[in-house]
Order: C-alpha cells, then sequence, then structure tokens
C-alpha cells in the first residue's frame, strides 16, 4: 500500500484535526489489504461519532500530576483502617480522625488527614486481573487502560515495545498539545519498573517517540536522598559560544534555504521538520523549562516542608513544572516496586518499613503539593491524582501472587484498594465508594483503573472513547470506559 507519512496526530478522530495527504494515499489503497472505500469511510465515520462529552469536570483541567506510588501501598495502613477485624487484618498503627467526621486515616498520614477536605477519596478502586497480580502488568493496566496479550505466568511482561499502547500522558499531550515554550510531558525522578522489565507503560508505544515523555532521572541509587540536587539538563542548554540572536538567525536563514528548496523536496514539508525544529528552538531560547528545573530558587522553608528526599522535591519540581506550562507530570515513587527498604513493596517488615520509610515521605510530600498549589490558585486547573497499581492483602503473611510473605507483610491486592484525587473540579472532602469490613471488596461503586484514565481525558475536554490508529492503522480507543462524573462538583 502506497502512503506517505504525515504529521503526528493527523490521524485521529478529533474534528479539530483536518485529513492529511497521508490519509488519502492510505485509503485508496487501502483495497489492497481488503477494505473498501465505503468500508473505510464507514468506520472513519462511527469513530467521528463519538459522543462529545460534557457534564461535571468536563475540561477543568489544564495539566496533571499523576504521584504513582509503585509497589502497590497498604489501604488498611494508610487511608482505610478497618475496626473489629482478626488480628492478622488489623493495622498495627492506630486509627485517627480527619477532617471529615466519620472518616479516619492511620497515624501514619498526620499531614493529610488535615487536609482531606481538599480532595476526594475512592475507597472502591478494584479490578481482576489475568493471570498473577504482579506489577508489571499492573502498571501497564494503570498507565495505558490496557492489558497485554502476553503475560507470563508471573504476571511479567515483556520489555517496552513500540507496539506497546501508549502512556496516557503521551495521549494527552497529541490531542492536547502545550501552548508555551515548555516540555510537555515530563516523568521524574526514575523509571517505572520491576526486576530488569524498565520502562513498561511508561512511552509512547504506537503513537511515536514524538510523544514520549521527557524523561529527569538523576544519577544515584533509589536510597540516594539528594539526587534532586544534582538535576542535569543539558539537553536545554545553550553552548556558551551560541548565544540565543545568533541561534534564532541560524532558523531564519534556514527559512531562506527552504524557500528556494527544488519542489520535488517539498515532498518531506509533511514530516513537519520545521514545527520541531522551532519548537525544539523555543524550547531552548526561551529558558523556561531550565528556570523550572531551578529548585535552588525555592525558599528553604517550603523545600523543607516538601521534604528534603527525592520524593518530597519531586513533588515540589512536579509544581514548578505545571506552573511553567508541562501539561503532564509524572512522579513514580523513587523505590523500584519489588525492593526493600521505603519500597510500598512490603512482603516483610511494613510495620517499620511504612512507619519510618515510606509513609512519612508521602505525607510530607504529597499533602504540601496539594496545599502549595491551592494556595497559589493553580489547583482549580491542575488534576493531582495519587495512586498505586493494586493494594495490599487485607491478611497479613499469606500469598495472593506466589510470593513469600511474613507475618508482618501484606501481599498484592487488587481486588480494593485506594485512590486520591484533587482540583480541576474534583469534590472536595468527598468519599466516593466503600470498602467491605476488611478492606478485602468495593461495597459501593466500584471504579476500575480504565475507569480513572477515563475520568482524566474528561478533565480535559477529550471523550475516553476518542479513536486512535495503532502501528497496523488499527482503530483503537483511548480506553473502553466512561468518566467517573460522581467525582466532581
Amino acid at each position: 500500500m502506497l502512503s506517505i507519512k504525515g504529521a503526528a496526530g493527523k490521524d485521529l478522530c478529533d474534528p479539530s484535526l483536518k485529513r492529511s495527504r497521508r490519509d488519502v494515499l492510505r485509503i485508496g489503497g487501502s483495497g489492497m489489504l481488503g477494505l473498501s472505500l465505503g468500508s473505510m469511510l464507514n468506520l472513519q465515520a462511527q469513530a467521528s461519532e463519538t459522543p462529545l462529552g460534557g457534564g461535571p469536570g468536563w475540561g477543568k483541567a489544564k495539566s496533571v500530576i499523576l504521584v504513582y506510588l509503585q509497589g502497590g501501598p497498604s489501604q488498611l495502613d494508610l487511608w482505610d483502617p478497618k475496626e473489629n477485624v482478626p488480628d492478622n487484618v488489623r493495622s498495627v498503627f492506630k486509627p485517627i480522625s480527619t477532617k471529615i467526621p466519620g472518616i479516619q486515616f492511620t497515624e501514619n498520614l498526620p499531614r493529610l488527614a488535615q487536609l482531606n477536605d481538599r480532595f476526594t477519596m475512592i475507597r472502591s478502586m478494584s479490578y481482576t486481573p489475568n493471570g498473577l497480580f504482579n506489577h508489571t502488568a499492573a502498571i501497564y493496566q494503570m498507565m495505558t487502560g490496557y492489558t497485554t496479550d502476553k503475560v507470563s505466568p508471573s504476571g511479567q511482561l515483556e520489555p517496552p515495545s513500540p507496539k506497546d499502547f501508549p502512556n496516557f500522558g503521551s495521549n494527552l499531550i497529541r490531542l492536547r498539545p502545550v501552548d508555551e515554550p515548555m516540555l510537555p510531558f515530563v516523568m521524574l525522578p526514575r523509571p517505572l519498573q520491576e526486576s530488569n522489565v524498565v520502562g513498561k507503560g511508561g512511552s509512547a508505544g504506537f503513537l511515536g517517540k514524538s510523544h514520549d515523555p521527557y524523561t529527569l532521572y538523576p544519577s544515584g541509587d533509589d536510597m540516594d536522598m539528594e539526587k534532586m540536587s544534582r538535576i542535569k539538563i543539558d539537553d536545554l542548554m545553550l553552548r556558551p559560544e551560541v548565544f540565543s540572536v545568533r541561534l534564532q538567525r541560524r532558523a531564519r536563514l534556514r527559512d531562506l534555504i527552504n524557500q528556494q528548496m527544488p519542489t520535488i523536496n517539498k515532498a518531506v514539508e509533511s514530516y513537519e521538520l520545521d514545527e520541531y525544529y522551532d519548537r525544539a528552538l523555543s524550547l531552548i531560547v526561551s529558558g523556561r523549562a531550565r528556570e523550572a528545573f531551578d529548585l535552588a530558587s525555592e525558599p528553604v522553608a517550603l523545600r523543607e516542608r516538601y521534604g528534603q528526599n527525592t520524593f518530597g522535591q519531586s513533588c515540589l519540581l512536579a509544581r514548578r513544572l505545571v506552573e511553567a506550562g508541562t501539561r503532564v507530570v509524572e512522579v513514580i515513587w523513587p523505590k523500584v516496586a519489588n525492593s526493600d527498604n521505603h519500597s510500598w513493596d512490603q512482603h516483610s517488615g511494613l510495620s517499620k518499613r511504612m512507619k519510618d520509610q515510606s509513609a512519612p515521605m508521602f505525607d510530607a510530600g504529597f499533602s504540601s503539593l496539594i496545599e502549595d498549589l491551592d494556595d497559589r490558585g493553580l489547583l482549580d486547573e491542575t488534576l493531582v491524582v495519587g495512586v498505586g497499581e493494586f493494594g495490599r492483602s487485607p491478611q497479613r503473611g499469606v500469598s495472593t501472587s506466589g510470593n513469600n510473605n511474613s507475618a508482618d507483610g501484606r501481599d498484592h491486592w487488587p481486588y480494593c484498594y485506594t485512590c486520591v484525587l484533587a482540583g480541576a473540579g474534583i469534590r472536595r472532602g468527598y468519599v466516593h465508594g466503600k470498602s467491605d469490613k476488611t478492606a478485602s471488596a468495593p461495597l459501593e461503586d466500584p471504579v476500575h483503573p480504565g475507569e480513572l484514565l477515563a475520568s482524566i481525558y474528561h478533565s480535559f475536554a477529550i471523550h475516553p472513547e476518542t479513536m486512535v490508529y495503532n502501528h497496523l492503522n488499527q482503530p483503537r480507543e483511548l480506553v473502553k470506559a466512561q468518566a467517573v462524573t460522581k467525582l466532581y462538583s
């Protein structure tokens, strides 16, 4: 089939995007693959008839910060404690009151307990996995809204592939590109990872590398709390011998040469080389991104409030990035999933690791992020999401995913866990859904990860069933789910 590649984003069923030369040539050659012109047009018509959406929360968000608690934090030991349950279910941590009457957290989250009148909690996140529910497959589903065809018996997936479904952030920046000279999508301070599978679910997949996130992974191991002070952004810097005026002069020279190009060479214009060059040039010359990465410009007291550690400073940087115009920021919990110390994957030693390591960092960083955004007036247009790939087993010391667990550890549990959302029209002081007496299953209003992603798209005025085309030119919905409109005021 004859196909001339067109501009990125022109094969979307979005009314704001015009049909490209690529589309026309694809239709002309489609009969060779057994798809008639009539059926092709019918397919596109059906896709374009996707409902336009609307309702509570529609289009309220201009940016999103996903605080991804990779590893799967325990709902029972953080924000859904249970009383009058067997000893091997009850949390070892004391329940405390919150700003919402009748809603309790554990003592691990004292600051968030005084802030939950500003956010919504979903206590009924739930899904049934394919095979064993281990991290890789769960992360991929949470980030893309899809499960893969190939899942090993252990629940592991193959390494990232250009054929993968896109991370939701890649879909967002394609459908809602930034209009500022700023990085559209940033992922920090480490990649999504379990064992040797690194980055699965974290790329643009079949959308192409132009929609990949800018990855900010400072050097240092996972226990290095000073790594955010060593951020390097050399690719956003001008070389000392190249002044911005000189660089812009080169751009004008390029434009002059392009005007004199032979007609035959104009065939490459569909690659939008000028567009990408201009975007890169604007990004470098403006200095906006470099300034956003300058954490040292923040008051010491505010940095201390976030926490002088990798997670806290990543949350602070997330606020600075959206303030400068970044559309999507994904803050990945700074410890790899299946590991010890401050990982959320607490198969053993939960009591000490939760109390002394993971919970204090999370409580300080996440609460400061919500407060800081709210105080600056940014929360109205910034959607904040805090969630992991699953929760932890109600019973301690049992195996639910083939892992060994001590009497002071909980295994993986996708059937019921908690998510937090704030900003961009999300209701304040609201608890959506309810778990049963042991936090084993939802009693009311279960929410699938796909519905959570659908709600994120909804916040950006994007219908979740908007069609994109994969590497085989097959139409695929952004996610096969509907937004949970009860989450919005």
